[in-house]
């Protein structure tokens, strides 16, 4: 079993950046495929960014060439760093960690506004 707790998100001004951190607890995160998702008000979680235990990543759409997902299991870790940030981006972020479970951190709320 795996905890996690993220972190980093705030207030920010349309082309700013923030990185989020996601500390894991409990379990080596090497196994584990490791995502970062969001949840905007009245709309459905989306995956935003994905990392396998090998490295290969994916994006959704919408933040390709502006975020990038990266782990370090030596610090059981997991970040997102968001450049060139918009409003549409503004949503409660979590950090998930997957194997034979789903498991999910409380949330960081990214908030990008003039």
């Amino acid at each position: 079993q795996v905890q996690l707790v993220e972190s980093g998100g705030g207030l920010v001004q349309p082309g700013e950046s923030l990185r989020l951190s996601c500390a894991a607890s409990g379990s080596g995160i090497s196994m584990y495929t490791m995502a970062w998702y969001r949840q905007a008000p009245g709309k459905q979680r989306e995956l935003v960014a994905r990392i396998s235990r090998s490295g290969s990543t994916y994006y959704v759409d919408s933040v390709k060439g502006r975020f990038s997902i990266s782990r370090d299991n030596a610090k059981n870790t997991l970040f997102l760093q968001m450049n060139s940030l918009k409003p549409e981006d503004t949503a409660l972020y979590y950090c998930n960690a997957a194997l034979h479970y789903d498991y999910w951190g409380q949330g960081t709320q990214v908030t990008v506004s003039s």
